[in-house]
């Protein structure tokens, strides 16, 4: 469910507006649903009517109404049809509530639009020595409770969230900056910024984790239609609807952030961190191929990870 707004200033009586408006909320959803005729044929169409009521008199900003459209755009994301939907309410908005119509526009932050994963890891899944498993488990517990105090920490274990979450998105060619927008305000929801993932322990010591974020993607559209590149994607994740592809994007935030924690949980983040770099170093040396990985391997096991160890290690692959 995708969310429309449209502001509304300068009422005579913000109160008997607000009445108003509430009071026609089922004409205004009909006039909505009227102008999209196919997204309704689809199965979709405005879900709710609220009126916000922002800001007071007395206020630096003044006062305000918000007029929003709750909107299920089934799988498509919807942007173009909302801001179409409510530049054409305005005047019918502004005759109700007697007062004038600025902004028309939809917002970003669709906490009614939210993907879930879950996932359960038994000690034995992290290490052959189940006391060592156990120890992986609770260093990954205390990281998220560093995360879940600190919003420093918070926006790094975020940071690693996202870059599963955007590779994903861009991949599938959806709107990578207003995910991350929307992301991010969900992550500060409680008042304070947090982690975007939730890690505990079972009473059994299995590690539980879970994410939510909001995640307004589409499979349908004339950019995902038109690009190639996103129809193998489509094709290669299997999912049919945006529901499905919602899901496998924050699945892959939770596993991208596992991975992080696991990694500063015992060897620190250093030591992958530092084998990627030196794939970077082979390659920008001239190494190609099989040999960027031997190159690489070399770089790593020397202990000296520059870019003149690599150019070294490139002519000898030569000679």
């Amino acid at each position: 469910r995708m969310i429309g707004q449209i502001q509304v200033l300068g009422c005579h009586d913000f109160d008997a507006s607000r009445a108003a408006l509430l009071a026609e909320r089922n004409a205004i959803a009909r006039a909505a649903d009227a102008l999209q005729p196919r997204m309704v044929e689809r199965g979709g169409g405005v879900r709710d009517v609220q009126v916000r009521d922002l800001g007071h008199e007395g206020h630096k900003y003044g006062r305000m109404l918000v007029v929003q459209l709750v909107i299920d755009t089934v799988d498509a994301m919807g942007a173009n049809l909302i801001n179409t939907t409510a530049e054409a309410l305005a005047p019918m908005i502004e005759r109700i509530s007697g007062g004038r119509v600025r902004l028309r526009i939809l917002s970003n932050y669709v906490d009614e639009c939210l993907s879930r994963a879950r996932v359960r890891i038994a000690p034995g899944a992290l290490a052959a020595d189940p006391v060592e498993g156990a120890a992986i488990i609770e260093g990954i517990v205390e990281a998220q409770a560093f995360a879940a105090l600190d919003p420093y920490r918070a926006v790094t274990h975020n940071k690693g969230v996202m870059n599963g979450v955007d590779s994903v998105v861009i991949a599938t060619g959806n709107d990578w900056r207003a995910i991350e927008a929307g992301a991010h305000a969900y992550a500060a929801r409680h008042g304070q910024y947090g982690p975007m993932t939730d890690w505990s322990k079972d009473t059994d010591g299995t590690l539980v984790g879970s994410i939510e974020l909001p995640m307004p993607v589409a499979l349908v559209g004339a950019q995902i239609r038109i690009h190639p590149l996103t129809q193998v994607a489509r094709t290669l994740l299997g999912a049919s609807t945006a529901r499905e592809l919602g899901e496998v994007i924050v699945a892959v935030g939770l596993a991208q952030n596992f991975s992080a924690l696991r990694a500063l949980a015992t060897d620190g983040i250093q030591k992958g961190h530092m084998a990627l770099h030196a794939r970077t170093l082979a390659a920008a040396a001239g190494a190609r191929g099989e040999a960027v990985d031997r190159v690489a391997r070399a770089l790593v096991a020397s202990g000296d990870i520059k870019l003149e160890r690599a150019q070294a290690l490139v002519l000898a692959e030569a000679g």
